[in-house]
C-alpha cells in the first residue's frame, strides 16, 4: 500500500488525473485504516494545490458515498427532497422550509447536522424544544415521513465515514478550503440520504465559510455539476450572508422566529429565502411548472397555516412538546438581558455576521467544541441594515447564560454594527442561481425569473483543477 500511495501522491503532485480505481482505493485504504496520516495528508495537500477535474471530483464523491450506508427512501412513495446550507447565521431556514414544501405537497426527507465554528446546527436548534428526538432509525424516520410527509434527523454515523476522516485530516492540514473537496463533502452526504431533489443554498459572505459571491458560485456550480451526473436533480442559490439571517441568532431564540415565519409573522429577508428555496424543490420535483407559480403556491400555503400545522405535527411525531408551536413562550429562556444602545442616530450602514454569531457565542448558545451552554442564550437584533436608530436606542439584545459576563458579548456586538448618516442602498439576497442548463432548457415550460443571472453554459464551468481559481 505504501509504494502505491507513494505513486498516487506522486501522480497528483505532477498534476496527473487519478482515475476512479486510484481514488477508490485511496478511500477504501484510509477509511479501513490502511493508509497512514501522513501519506492522506501529502495527497490532501497535492489535490489543494493541484485541483481535481470534474471527473475526479465524481469519482472521489461516489468512493466516499461507498464507504458507508446508504438511506433507501425508495419505500417511501413520491418524490423525496432534500436541502443543504453551507452555513450561516441566523440561518433557521430548514425549521421553516421543511414544513412549508412538505405542506406543499412533497416529501420532506431532512438529514441535518449540529453546529459547525460560528455556524448553528438544525439539530441543535430542534434540541431547544422539550422532548424532541432526531435520533430516528431508518425504520421510524421512513415512517414519519410516508405519514406526516417530512421529518428531520440526525446522520448515521455510518453514512459516509470517509467524509467523517477525511474532514479531521483537511482540518489538521490546512486543506479545507478547496471548492473538489468542499463540493465531495458535501455532496457524498446527500446522495447518500437518498433524496431525488437536492437544493444547495450556498451562502457568501461575513458570516458564511465562503466569503465571496465568487467562491461561493465555484463551489454551487461543482455541487450541481457532481449531483447532476450522479443522477440528481440539484440546484443551488448563493445568498449573502453578510448581516444575519432574520433577527434572533441562538437555539430557541431562532425556534421562535421560525415558529412567528410559519405563522405568516417573520422576518421579511428570511420568508424569501424560505420562498425561493421552496419554489427550486417544487419545480425540479416537477410540481410546478415555473418559480411564480410554485411561490405563489408556498405563499399560499403559509397563509392558510397548513404549513404550521404540518410543523406541529412533525415535533408531536419525533417526540416534542408541540405545545410550544401555539406558546413559543414554553421554549427555554436564558436567566437574564443585557442590551446594546447606539451612541448616535442615523442608519444601520452596516452589520457583521461573524461578529454577531461571536457575541451569540460568547452569551452561551455555543460553545467551541460544538456543545450548548444555554439553548435560550444567542442575541436579538432590533436593527438591522438600512434601519433608522436614534441615539440611547436598542440595537441589539444579548440573552445570556448563567455566570456568562455581558461585556464580551456587547464589545462584539458594538463592532459589529456600523451607524451612517445616510440610509444605505438594500442589496439583494439572492446572488445568482445555478442548475443543470438540461433541466431549464427552452421548451419545457420553465422560466428563469426576472432579476437572475442565466443558467451557465460550458464556457462559465469552473475550473476545478487549479485551487487558485477561489
Amino acid at each position: 500500500m505504501g509504494t502505491s500511495m507513494k505513486a498516487l501522491i506522486a501522480k497528483k503532485r505532477d498534476g496527473l488525473q487519478l482515475s476512479g480505481e486510484e481514488i477508490r482505493t485511496f478511500v477504501n485504504g484510509y477509511t479501513a485504516g490502511d493508509i497512514p496520516d501522513f501519506q492522506a495528508s501529502a495527497l490532501l495537500m497535492a489535490i489543494f494545490c493541484r485541483g481535481l477535474d470534474d471527473e475526479e471530483t465524481m469519482f472521489l464523491t461516489e468512493a466516499m458515498v461507498a464507504s458507508g450506508e446508504r438511506v433507501d427512501l425508495s419505500s417511501v412513495p413520491g418524490i423525496k427532497a432534500d436541502k443543504h446550507s453551507t452555513g450561516g447565521v441566523g440561518d433557521k431556514t430548514t425549521l421553516v422550509l421543511v414544513p412549508l414544501v412538505a405542506a406543499a405537497g412533497l416529501m420532506m426527507a431532512k438529514l441535518s447536522g449540529r453546529s459547525l465554528g460560528h455556524t448553528g446546527g438544525t439539530l441543535d436548534k430542534l434540541a431547544a424544544i422539550p422532548g424532541f428526538n432526531a435520533e430516528l432509525g431508518p425504520e421510524a424516520f421512513f415512517a414519519q415521513v410516508t405519514r406526516v410527509g417530512a421529518a428531520i434527523a440526525g446522520q448515521s454515523v455510518r453514512l459516509v465515514p470517509a467524509d467523517k476522516k477525511l474532514y479531521r485530516l483537511r482540518d489538521l492540514t490546512a486543506t479545507v478550503e478547496s471548492v473538489p473537496l468542499i463540493a465531495s463533502s458535501v455532496m457524498s452526504k446527500k446522495i447518500a440520504a437518498g433524496a431525488d431533489v437536492i437544493v444547495l443554498d450556498v451562502k457568501a459572505g461575513r458570516g458564511a465559510f465562503m466569503r465571496t459571491a465568487g467562491e461561493a458560485r465555484l463551489l454551487a456550480r461543482a455541487m450541481v455539476d457532481i449531483g447532476t451526473r450522479l443522477g440528481r436533480r440539484v440546484g443551488a442559490l448563493v445568498t449573502a450572508m453578510e448581516q444575519p439571517l432574520g433577527r434572533r441568532v441562538g437555539n430557541a431564540l431562532e425556534v421562535a422566529e421560525a415558529i412567528a415565519t410559519l405563522r405568516g409573522e417573520g422576518p421579511p429577508d428570511l420568508v424569501e429565502l424560505c420562498l425561493a428555496l421552496g419554489a427550486e424543490i417544487l419545480v425540479l420535483a416537477g410540481a410546478a411548472e415555473t418559480l411564480d407559480i410554485a411561490r405563489s403556491r408556498l405563499a399560499r400555503t403559509l397563509d392558510e397555516g397548513r404549513a404550521l400545522a404540518l410543523f406541529r405535527e412533525l415535533v408531536s411525531a419525533q417526540g416534542g412538546d408541540a405545545r410550544v408551536v401555539d406558546d413559543p413562550g414554553l421554549l427555554p429562556r436564558a436567566p437574564r438581558t443585557a442590551c446594546l444602545t447606539a451612541s448616535s442616530g442615523g442608519f444601520v450602514a452596516a452589520l457583521d455576521a461573524l461578529l454577531v454569531a461571536e457575541a451569540a457565542m460568547e452569551a452561551g448558545a455555543r460553545l467551541e467544541d460544538g456543545g450548548v451552554l444555554d439553548p435560550g442564550a444567542g442575541v436579538i437584533l432590533r436593527r438591522k441594515v438600512g434601519d433608522p436608530v436614534g441615539a440611547g436606542e436598542i440595537l441589539a439584545e444579548v440573552h445570556l447564560a448563567r455566570g456568562v459576563e455581558q461585556h464580551r458579548s456587547l464589545a462584539l456586538l458594538s463592532r459589529a454594527f456600523t451607524i451612517g448618516a445616510v440610509k444605505p442602498v438594500p442589496l439583494p439576497l439572492v446572488l445568482d442561481r445555478i442548475t443543470d442548463p438540461a433541466v431549464w432548457a427552452p421548451g419545457n415550460g420553465i422560466t428563469t425569473p426576472a432579476g437572475f443571472s442565466s443558467v451557465p453554459g460550458d464556457t462559465d464551468r469552473p475550473d476545478l483543477t487549479r485551487a487558485d481559481s477561489l
